[in-house]
């Protein structure tokens, strides 16, 4: 049996688009459902949802057999927590607020197995297929792929220490964060905070690495892949819900 191949990974250093889904209800099923609903990767949150890494495994396994991309976002830059959802079968994993190269290199290093890394082995997880990938131990680096968030004022400044990190393949935006960072709670869509949003995307691409991410405003969504974003997720599934709930009650003069 052969490692799979991280298409997702090499998706973003061909610098292709790649369009994606927030998964926040846990569970297979509303993975499974948004799994085939089109896009090109889905995250399955760990973060700001009820999911836990348990949850994991079997929403892995409900989004295994359709042709989307499973990015994981752990609940905290954690040597353990990335162990565990590594050995869950995760390729591609998004750890939340980074705010220097030390905490980047202190991931990729979690990531990795030793010598390069601290990542600990175990011979039966569904990462190795129970054991049924040969020398899974000596390759698995090769198609694990780490995003990074940097959602503060203080990440921003250091935008180019955190991209230079070795092992780093991506920097991904946080606008909520970063709106409050700079003083505009809940103003993600502020003058300034868009300014500040658009400046990361040119560098982080002028970095040579993967800039990417998250907004419901389709219109800037289109502004950032234009920018150079090539994995931007554009709806969660939980708003997506009291959108198309509340405005069906309407439609029968309810709500």
């Amino acid at each position: 049996m052969n490692l799979p191949v991280n298409g997702f990974k090499r998706a973003l250093r061909e610098g292709r688009s790649q369009v994606g889904i927030w998964n926040t209800i846990p569970g297979p099923v509303v993975a499974e459902l948004l799994a085939g609903a089109g896009f090109d990767w889905i995250l399955l949150d760990t973060e700001h949802a009820l999911t836990d890494v348990p949850d994991i495994f079997g929403m892995l396994q409900a989004v295994a057999a359709y042709p989307v991309a499973p990015v994981v976002r752990a609940a905290v830059n954690d040597t353990v927590l990335i162990k565990r959802l590594l050995d869950h079968g995760a390729q591609t994993l998004l750890l939340p607020y980074v705010q220097s190269a030390a905490e980047a290199e202190a991931a990729v290093r979690a990531m990795r197995y030793a010598p390069r890394g601290v990542r600990g082995v175990s011979g039966m997880t569904r990462a190795s297929r129970f054991g049924a990938i040969p020398d899974y131990v000596k390759f698995a680096e090769q198609e694990l792929c780490l995003l990074v968030q940097v959602e503060t004022v203080q990440a921003l400044a250091r935008l180019e220490e955190i991209a230079a990190v070795d092992g780093v393949d991506g920097l991904f935006i946080g606008p909520s964060d970063l709106a409050a960072s700079m003083g505009y709670p809940g103003e993600a869509g502020h003058p300034a905070v868009v300014a500040a949003i658009e400046d990361a995307i040119r560098r982080i691409v002028a970095c040579g690495k993967a800039a990417g991410i998250l907004t419901l405003d389709q219109g800037f969504a289109r502004r950032c892949v234009g920018l150079g974003t090539t994995f931007t997720a554009v709806g969660v599934d939980m708003a997506l819900l009291r959108q198309a709930a509340t405005g069906l009650a309407q439609v029968f003069g309810r709500g």
